[in-house]
């Protein structure tokens, strides 16, 4: 854990870890792992994959736009499943949010105060009370931030945060795969 403080109060809060989507193609794992990716569908960034009862269940799912260029393709949506809430973040609508197909203006506190949304500057801010964190700048750059505790109990593009950028490509099944293209498509 890492102290410090916030708001005049003493807070400790877990070491965390980060992923992103960007420009397109490029994504970066938790563990460091760097590939491009093209294609124009939904892709699971990162999910709860080990059930592990002592941790929160989440998805985080990226819809890219098609364009005629792959390489150019933005992200078209952030779709975040979270305390049994559907949370989805469309490009173009800055400001606002959808949740469970409710059309929202930021900033919104959900699920009794465990969740947060609000503009930051040019980015969505959304942030869990375990200290999940998502930001989206309506465009085409998506980043990921995630407690340890959840180390090698995640999957999808993000990898499994387990600090080993050589296991990265593995399907929720747990099959390591060759192909970042039979990634995606799982």
């Amino acid at each position: 854990k890492k102290c410090e403080v916030v708001d005049d109060h003493a807070t400790c809060i877990p070491e965390t870890t980060r992923c992103w989507a960007s420009g397109g193609p490029h994504y970066h794992t938790f563990d460091g792992k760097s590939f491009d990716f093209m294609g124009t569908c939904t892709y699971v960034l990162t999910k709860s994959c080990d059930p592990d009862p002592n941790l929160p269940i989440f998805s985080i799912e990226v819809q890219k736009e098609d364009r005629d260029n792959p390489q150019l393709s933005p992200v078209g949506s952030v779709t975040v499943h979270v305390y049994d809430l559907t949370v989805v973040v469309v490009r173009l609508e800055k400001g606002f949010v959808r949740v469970n197909n409710l059309r929202s203006r930021l900033p919104i506190s959900l699920a009794d105060g465990k969740l947060h949304l609000q503009q930051k500057g040019k980015f969505l801010q959304l942030q869990t009370s375990f200290h999940l964190k998502v930001l989206y700048d309506w465009a085409d750059h998506v980043v990921v931030t995630l407690p340890r505790t959840f180390s090698g109990k995640v999957c999808g593009l993000c990898g499994n945060s387990n600090g080993d950028p050589r296991d990265d490509a593995l399907k929720p099944d747990g099959q390591l795969v060759q192909d970042l293209v039979e990634l995606g498509q799982s």
